[in-house]
C-alpha cells in the first residue's frame, strides 16, 4: 500500500473521524461465520510454533494447498481478492457489451476482446505518432515528440505528474521526474551480477525484436544504440532510495529557472503536452535534469528516433497485435519475473478497462459489492484506529509534549475517504470506437489532459487516484488524507458481518498502516495542512531518526532468496507503517472489546482466542507464493517488504503479540533486542 500523488477528500467523513464517537456501542459480533472459520483453520500450519515463525503458522496451510498460478509471478490473498473483483468487473462489462446500445463500457470491452480486429488493425492507430518520431531531426523536434508521447502514456525521458505544491499544498504543481528507462531500475543497467548481465543481453535482443516487428530495417545496431542511451540515462539517475526523500523531489523553478538549470527546448515539449503556458515545475531530482542537456546534445538524431519508437512500443506492448504481446511477455513476464504463462485475454481487458474508465466501471461495482453498512462499519473502525493512535502518543517517551500535540493536530486533520468518490468523474468527452489500440490511446490522452489542465490551479479535494475496485489503499501527504477503495473493503480484509477480531486484524491493520504513513520517516515532514516544513522539535526528530535506524538495520538483515536481502532504506517508510499499523489496530481492537464487554482472551475458534484470531487474521492477509525471479526483482524495486517480513517483522517487535501467544524470551518471535517507533 503505497501513498498516491493526489489529494482527494471527503469533508463529511473528515469531520466524523476527528474525534471519538459518542453514540452507544453497537452489539458485538463475536461468532465467526462457518465459511470464514473453515478458511482460517485451513490456512494454518499447526506443526509450526507461532513463536518460531508466525508467518508459517498463519499461512503454511494456504501455501501448501495453493499452487502458484502459471499466469502469475506472485500470488497471494491480495491477488485472490483482485481476481474476485476482476470477475465482478468482467460481468459488468459483458452485460454492457450485450446491450443493443453498449455505450462506452460495452464498446471498450468488445474492441478489447476482438483479437482478430486487433491483428487486422496492426499499428494503424500509431501511424501519425510514428511519423512524428521519424521526422525528429534535432532537439526541438525531439522534445516536442517527447511531450506528445507523454499524452499517450509513454514516459520517455521523464515522468510527469500533478500534486499539491509541497510548500503551498492548496495549489497543484507539475512534477517532472527522472524516467525513460525500459528496464525496471537503474541498477539493471549498472550491476555486474551474472543474472543482471544475462538480463541485459536478453533485453537487447528484446528491443531488437520489437523494432523489427514495427518495421525497422536496421534493428540490431539501433537496438544497441537504444540500450546505450538508456544506460546513459541510468548513469545520471539517482537511486530510488534517495527519491523517497521529499526534499529530493521538490526543486521548484519558474520557466526561466528551468531553462537555465536544464538547457533543453522545453517550450516545444510543453506545447505538445497542451500546457505551453506552464509557469512553474518541480524537478525530481534536480541533478538528473541538469545532466540531460549534455547527454542529449551528444546523442545522434537516429538514436533518439529509435529510442522514441522503442519507448512507444514498450509502453503499449500489451495492447498491440499478438506478436508484440508475446515478445513483451517472453522478456518482461518470463525472463524477468519467472511467470510461465500470459494472463488470459479477459483479465487483461478488465485491467485496461478499469485503468481507462475506472470510475464509470466503478459505479456498478460499488452497487454490486459495497453496501452502505460496509461503509458505516469501516468508518467506525477508522475512528477507533485514530483514537488508538491518539491514546498512544503520551506513551512515547522519546517525543516531547509540544510535538505530541502537533502530531495529534495533524491526526485530527486527516481526511478519510471510504469506498468511492463523493462525485463521480465524467467520461462524456472520451470517444470509444472499434479500434482497441485507438481506444487505449484516446483514454490515455483524455486522462493526461485532465491532469495537465490542473497544473497551477487549485487542488480539487474530491478527486481519487485509485478506482473503486482497486485492492489497495493510500495516504497522500500533501492532502493529509487516507483513501480506502471499495475493492479492498472485502474478504479476506473485511466484512461488515465478521467478528471485529478479524476485521481489525485485516483492514484495521491497513487503516493503521495508512495512518502511520502520515508519521513515517518521510510523511512526518509534512504538517497537518500538507506543507513540507519542520514542525517537530529538533530533539524529537533526532530521537525518531535513531528509532528509524533500528528498523532500517533490522530489515536489511532479512533475506528473500539466498544472498538476496531487502533494502532497509528503500522499505523503511512501509516498514514503519507496518509497525504502527499493527500496534494501532491491536490497541483499537482491545478498546473496542473493552467497551462492549468482550473478553479478548476467550476462545473464538478451535483453540484460538479472539486476540490470537486478530493476529492470525493479520498474518493471513499476507499469505503469498512467488517465483525466485520475482522475489529478486521486488527486493530491488519494491518499497514494500516481502510478505513474510511484513508479518514477522512487526510482530517480533510487538510485546503484546508475544504475550498473546505466550512466547518465551529468546524465541524468534520474541527476540531480546527490538525496535519501536510509534
Amino acid at each position: 500500500m503505497s501513498p498516491s500523488r493526489r489529494v482527494p477528500s471527503l469533508v463529511v467523513l473528515a469531520l466524523l473521524c476527528a474525534c471519538k464517537r459518542n453514540d452507544p456501542p453497537t452489539p458485538p459480533v463475536t461468532a465467526v461465520p462457518d465459511e470464514a472459520k473453515a478458511e482460517v483453520l485451513a490456512n494454518l500450519d499447526r506443526s509450526t510454533s507461532p513463536c518460531d515463525d508466525f508467518y508459517r503458522f498463519a499461512c503454511g496451510g494456504w501455501i501448501e494447498a495453493t499452487p502458484l498460478p502459471a499466469d502469475q509471478p506472485r500470488y497471494g490473498r491480495f491477488h485472490v481478492l483482485r481476481d474476485r473483483n476482476a470477475e465482478a468487473l468482467r460481468g459488468i462489462l459483458e452485460r454492457a457489451a450485450a446491450k443493443p446500445e453498449p455505450g462506452q463500457l460495452g464498446d471498450f470491452w468488445n474492441a478489447c476482446m476482438d483479437e482478430s480486429a486487433i491483428e487486422h488493425d496492426g499499428l494503424a492507430a500509431l501511424t501519425e505518432t510514428m511519423a512524428q518520431i521519424d521526422r525528429v531531426d534535432g532537439l526541438p523536434a525531439f522534445m516536442a515528440t517527447v511531450g506528445a508521447l507523454q499524452r499517450t502514456g509513454v514516459r520517455a525521458l521523464y515522468d510527469v505528474g500533478v500534486d499539491g505544491d509541497y510548500k503551498a499544498p492548496d495549489t497543484n504543481l507539475a512534477y517532472l521526474g527522472q524516467g525513460g528507462l525500459g528496464l525496471p531500475d537503474r541498477e539493471f543497467y549498472r550491476s555486474t551480477d551474472a543474472r543482471m548481465v544475462a538480463l541485459r543481453e536478453g533485453y537487447l535482443a528484446h528491443v531488437e525484436r520489437m523494432l523489427q516487428l514495427s518495421g525497422v530495417a536496421q534493428a540490431k545496431p539501433l537496438a544497441a544504440d537504444v540500450v546505450a542511451f538508456e544506460t546513459a540515462l541510468a548513469e545520471i539517475a539517482v537511486p530510488r532510495e534517495a527519491l523517497r526523500e521529499p526534499e529530493s523531489r521538490y526543486f521548484k523553478l519558474d520557466r526561466a529557472g528551468l531553462d537555465a538549470h536544464a538547457a533543453v527546448p522545453w517550450q516545444p515539449a510543453f506545447d505538445a503536452m497542451g500546457r505551453g503556458d506552464l509557469t512553474h515545475v518541480s524537478l525530481a531530482p534536480a541533478s538528473y535534469f541538469a545532466a540531460l542537456p549534455a547527454l542529449l546534445q551528444r546523442t545522434p538524431p537516429a538514436t533518439l528516433r529509435a529510442y522514441l519508437r522503442w519507448q512507444l512500443l514498450h509502453a503499449l506492448a500489451e495492447q498491440l497485435p499478438s506478436a508484440f504481446v508475446e515478445a513483451d511477455f517472453a522478456f518482461f513476464g518470463k525472463a524477468l519475473r519467472g511467470q510461465q504463462e500470459l494472463e488470459p485475454r479477459w483479465k487483461r481487458c478488465v485491467e485496461v478497462a478499469d485503468r481507462s474508465l475506472g470510475e464509470l466501471l466503478g459505479r456498478d461495482f460499488v452497487d454490486e459489492r459495497f453496501s452502505p453498512r460496509s461503509r458505516e462499519v469501516a468508518t467506525t473502525m477508522i475512528q477507533e484506529i485514530e483514537s488508538a493512535f491518539a491514546a498512544g502518543l503520551p506513551r512515547l517517551s522519546w517525543m516531547d509534549a509540544s510535538t505530541q500535540q502537533a502530531a495529534l493536530g495533524k491526526m485530527h486533520a486527516i481526511v478519510n475517504k471510504i469506498g468511492y468518490p463523493v462525485r463521480w468523474r465524467s467520461y462524456d468527452a472520451l470517444g470509444v470506437g472499434k479500434s482497441h489500440l485507438g481506444n487505449v490511446v484516446a483514454a490515455s490522452r483524455f486522462e493526461f489532459d485532465r491532469e495537465a489542465s490542473e497544473m497551477g490551479r487549485p487542488v480539487d479535494r474530491e478527486q481519487w487516484e485509485m478506482t473503486p475496485a482497486t485492492v489497495n489503499a493510500y495516504y497522500n501527504a500533501t492532502g493529509n488524507e487516507m483513501v480506502f477503495p471499495a475493492g479492498i473493503l472485502q474478504p479476506p480484509f473485511f466484512h461488515h458481518e465478521w467478528p471485529m477480531a478479524m476485521n481489525f486484524g485485516g483492514i484495521g491493520m491497513v487503516m493503521g498502516h495508512e495512518l502511520t504513513h502520515g508519521f513515517d520517516d518521510q510523511g512526518r515532514k509534512f504538517d497537518g495542512e500538507g506543507t513540507l516544513r519542520q514542525w517537530w522539535a529538533p530533539e524529537a526528530g533526532e530521537r525518531f531518526e535513531q528509532r528509524a535506524a533500528c528498523v532500517e538495520a533490522l530489515y536489511s538483515g532479512y533475506e528473500v532468496q539466498p544472498g538476496v536481502h531487502l533494502s532497509g532504506k528503500l522499505t523503511l517508510g512501509e516498514n514503519i507503517a507496518d509497525f504502527g499499523g499493527i500496534k494501532e489496530s491491536h490497541r483499537a481492537f482491545l478498546e473496542w472489546a473493552r467497551e462492549r464487554g468482550v473478553d479478548p482472551r476467550t476462545e473464538a475458534i478451535d483453540g484460538l482466542t479472539h486476540e490470537q484470531l486478530f493476529f492470525v487474521s493479520f498474518g493471513q492477509i499476507w499469505c503469498t507464493k512467488s517465483t525466485p525471479e520475482n522475489d529478486q526483482l521486488m527486493a530491488l524495486t519494491d518499497p514494500h517488504s516481502h510478505p513474510r517480513y511484513r508479518v514477522n517483522g512487526p510482530l517480533a517487535n510487538l510485546p503484546e503479540f508475544a504475550a498473546a501467544f505466550s512466547c518465551d524470551p529468546g524465541t524468534a518471535m520474541r527476540p531480546q533486542d527490538t525496535c519501536e517507533v510509534w
